[in-house]
């Protein structure tokens, strides 16, 4: 049957936003995960000035957007709030239809893939009328009492655990990474070697090689680093490795050029990197890419990147922390392609005396990070990170022998991690299948009772 005949449009009432009072603002998350109340705002913060008014058991989605599932029920907690005149409201005809049984469709693969498939426009943006939606989308024809019976199957199959416990052993993975990072940075990972020198020796070469380029004019004299005081150190370190900042160990740390996007090309071999194009350990050359002319290249020579080179994201959203993502350039990154640092994203180049893959580890280490996430900047919820936060970074740093049994342990821990997490998700992959499969027969409706 039509959704349309399980919805009725016009039901939500409006508001005229009163500057001087406080109100919650409402949205819908993607993938059926719901209504969900998203902040408190002052009126006179609202840039629209007219709301509707939440009331449970509505059908909520964007009018806007209507790919990947972003649809809701709403519900008790979201009585009162408001959704902006961008978002759609169906009351649903709860004397037939379970509200719960529509929210469930929802949340299933192969039901917002439908939705998806049914709407029209770019790949980011897909759009589906009020309409569209009453008139093109199905459902399947049960009657309330199956509605419930079905409701009541998705629960024993989710009571089972299955998916629940292959999200948890992904989770331990995570863990266990961190575990290795935290274990390799406080010098527990490796045996010491007392034959070492003391790392201490390492940064005062480092030191005497970078005076020596700033004489030569190959690189900039950086501006004095804060000490570093003992309230500041976030853990204990071996006797002969030694504390100092980001800034002392490297040669340059690029902030990227202001390319005009006015003046990319379809196709060159002069590509420029942006935050999409850059997560944790994986360049993504085909995400979005955008080119330029050898000509306009020309005039960003400080902006050409080189192998060696660590990336890392310097904005992103505060409350997902979904920057800082770093990445160690090589050679195959470079395989036909001239590369070009984008604004708000970072280099860090360093100096060759150091294990390049260490420095790269050392930048996931949520103990390090922590102090450079609390300085970030941005109104809202944007956060973005300067080359100061960078260069105050503090290193705990070990002899390059060291580095190197360090960087050989963790690849190898690493890679133990990556088959472990890809058999997991392999795992999830059959069982949802499987699950979606169940769930497709249970909705005919011969087939509920039986189940």
């Amino acid at each position: 049957m039509k959704l349309g005949k399980a919805l009725k449009m016009g039901e939500a009432k409006t508001l005229e936003i009163d500057d001087s009072k406080e109100y919650t603002i409402a949205g819908v998350q993607s993938y059926g995960k719901g209504v969900v109340n998203r902040r408190n705002e002052l009126g006179k913060n609202l840039k629209m000035k007219k709301y509707q008014v939440i009331e449970p058991d509505f059908l909520m989605w964007c009018k806007v957007d209507t790919k990947n599932g972003a649809f809701g029920i709403t519900k008790k907690e979201h009585k009162g709030s408001l959704a902006s005149t961008n978002m759609a409201l169906a009351k649903i005809d709860t004397e037939r239809f379970n509200p719960q049984f529509i929210e469930r469709l929802f949340t299933f693969d192969f039901f917002h893939g439908y939705i998806t498939h049914l709407s029209s426009g770019s790949t980011n943006r897909k759009y589906l009328t009020p309409k569209q939606l009453f008139e093109l989308v199905e459902i399947p024809a049960l009657s309330k009492r199956e509605q419930d019976e079905f409701i009541g199957l998705v629960d024993r199959i989710e009571s089972l655990g299955i998916t629940t416990e292959l999200t948890h052993q992904l989770d331990l993975v995570k863990q266990l990474r961190l575990a290795f990072l935290r274990e390799a940075m406080q010098g527990k990972l490796v045996p010491q070697d007392p034959n070492d020198e003391s790392a201490s020796v390492l940064l005062e070469k480092i030191k005497a090689e970078k005076e020596n380029l700033i004489k030569e004019k190959k690189i900039k004299k950086q501006k004095p680093l804060p000490p570093i005081t003992e309230d500041k150190i976030p853990f204990e370190i071996p006797e002969n490795w030694v504390w100092c900042r980001l800034g002392e160990v490297t040669n340059d740390l690029l902030g990227g050029f202001a390319f005009k996007s006015s003046k990319y090309v379809k196709e060159s071999n002069n590509q420029v990197i942006r935050l999409g194009n850059v997560k944790n350990d994986n360049l993504l050359l085909t995400a979005n890419p955008a080119y330029i002319s050898d000509d306009y290249a020309s005039t960003a020579e400080k902006a050409m990147l080189l192998p060696g080179d660590i990336l890392v994201t310097m904005t992103g959203t505060r409350a997902k922390r979904d920057y800082l993502f770093t990445l160690l350039l090589n050679d195959e990154h470079f395989e036909n392609l001239n590369l070009y640092l984008n604004q708000r994203v970072g280099a860090i180049r360093l100096n060759d005396l150091l294990q390049k893959e260490f420095i790269t580890f050392l930048l996931k280490e949520p103990s390090i990070l922590e102090p450079v996430f609390l300085s970030s900047t941005g109104a809202a919820n944007q956060a973005n990170i300067g080359v100061t936060a960078l260069n105050n970074i503090l290193v705990p740093l070990p002899t390059f022998s060291e580095q190197q049994r360090i960087v050989a342990k963790l690849n190898e821990l690493m890679a133990y991690c990556d088959e472990f997490e890809a058999s997991i998700k392999e795992s999830q992959q059959q069982n949802e299948l499987l699950l979606q499969q169940v769930l497709r027969e249970a909705l005919e409706p011969n087939n509920v009772e039986q189940v």
